[in-house]
């Protein structure tokens, strides 16, 4: 077994040993006449640790290179620096892995951009080091959360025959060779594919999870989902992580209330885990980052429909490039409006009109809406989508065909309709999303490990 301390509990003061072992990745090295110095990195923390050398002790200090991998054993002291208040002074020194000149990433800043190009290495940097720590402490609090509220944790499949939204923006799964594709009639004959018939990447858990909350009361999915979408935005990215909980006897308001408990949950375990973390992006990226946590722990959500909405918006039309009509969507500008100005605060907007959204939603009586919400959060925009399920299997039937589904395709879904149906809601909330409002990162790609998008793969 490796025994070693880490650089977090030596910093933190919890460890009590005389003599420390510690691995690391240098950092910085410089050397004196006597004495060689290394701020190393192991990940834990986002302060490096400082080793202090005797170069008559030592004969391989040279190793002591930006990048190389180090172990080291020794005596922790007091700094008589000013950036921490503890250092080890060295007794031992193993170079483990060594690191020469062409390391890329010899200078102590580098841009955003150079390290998106090396996604192997760009962890090692304090950025994205900070950013994967958060990534964890943000899916431990989603599984800390729904577990505390009774949910159970299901796996839905990522190969599904369906496109939950409609949308047509799937990755085709197949195992057929691509230059001697089968035709019949003209069409793809897919009897002699893997699964006999056309079958996707998921781009949703919803529908499969829906029969499970339908049968366990509440469930939630944490889990990869694909879209082929085209558009190279900030936001964007071909593969990205979906948390969709659906919950039986739940109706919209439920729903709303269930997000807000949500997102105000998850920034206050952020808030309470990473300090350190939380504190480096606020310097170094967004000033106004503890101000976006206040917000989100301390404020009460506003609520407006979408009927009311479009009035205000209209009220205000001077201020938008184009003017807000019933029925269309609630664009960017829209949102910000919305969001940053009129209310300042994350605000829900809900009962959509039926024609923009999915058919799985449940029309409302006025036979024009459906029971949705989508979350509003300033500087972002959108952030979480919802809703309340279509329970009447003729509703249901009646909305599939208007947007054009094969009823055949969801038969499955349609059955659990038709025996022991019952109210259910449920949301969707992209993870990487969330992470970029709460460390203040602007670009999905980063702060997803290996970001994949259109044209681009490592």
């Amino acid at each position: 077994m490796i025994e070693r301390s880490t650089i977090r509990s030596i910093l933190a003061g919890e460890c009590q040993d005389e003599i420390v072992t510690v691995y690391g990745w240098v950092r910085t090295a410089r050397s004196g006449k006597n004495v060689a110095f290394a701020s190393i990195t192991d990940g834990s923390a986002i302060s490096p640790l400082q080793i202090v050398f005797d170069r008559n002790k030592f004969d391989n200090i040279s190793g002591l290179q930006t990048g190389a991998c180090i172990k080291v054993s020794g005596s922790i002291v007091e700094s008589p620096g000013a950036e921490q208040s503890r250092e080890i002074s060295a007794d031992e020194l193993e170079i483990i892995g060594p690191a020469g000149d062409d390391y890329p990433l010899q200078k102590k800043r580098h841009s955003i951009e150079f390290l998106r190009s090396l996604p192997h290495l760009r962890a090692r940097t304090n950025t994205f080091g900070a950013v994967f720590r958060m990534s964890h402490h943000l899916s431990l609090a989603i599984h800390r959360f729904f577990d505390e509220n009774g949910f159970f944790f299901v796996h839905a499949p990522l190969i599904t025959t369906s496109d939950a939204e409609g949308a047509g923006e799937t990755f085709q799964v197949t195992s057929m060779p691509l230059d001697s594709i089968t035709l019949k009639n003209g069409d793809v004959d897919y009897s002699t594919d893997y699964f006999k018939r056309q079958a996707f990447l998921t781009v949703s858990a919803q529908l499969e999870a829906e029969p499970l909350a339908l049968a366990m009361g509440k469930v939630y999915t944490f889990a990869p989902t694909f879209r082929a979408d085209p558009s190279d935005t900030r936001f964007h990215t071909a593969e990205f992580w979906m948390i969709e909980p659906e919950m039986a006897f739940f109706d919209l308001d439920d729903d709303i209330s269930l997000i807000e408990d949500f997102i105000k949950f998850t920034a206050r375990y952020l808030h309470e885990k990473c300090p350190e973390d939380i504190s480096f992006f606020c310097e170094f990226y967004e000033k106004r980052l503890k101000n976006r946590y206040r917000m989100l722990i301390e404020s009460d959500f506003a609520r407006i429909t979408y009927t009311d909405a479009i009035e205000l918006l209209k009220k205000n039309s001077s201020s938008f490039e184009v003017a807000p009509e019933w029925g269309s969507d609630i664009s960017t500008e829209y949102e910000r409006f919305l969001a940053d100005k009129h209310f300042g605060c994350p605000v829900f907007i809900t009962d959509y009109p039926a024609a923009i959204k999915p058919f799985y939603m449940r029309l409302n009586d006025d036979g024009r809406t459906v029971a949705c919400t989508d979350l509003i959060i300033p500087e972002v925009g959108e952030t979480v989508g919802g809703s309340q399920r279509e329970e009447r299997l003729d509703v249901l039937s009646t909305r599939a065909m208007e947007c054009g589904i094969n009823l055949d395709d969801y038969s499955w879904y349609f059955d659990i309709r038709k025996w022991g149906s019952a109210p259910h809601a449920g949301f969707g909330l992209g993870f990487e999303r969330l992470l970029m409002y709460l460390t203040g990162m602007e670009n999905i790609r980063d702060v997803i490990p290996f970001p994949r998008s259109k044209g681009k793969m490592m």
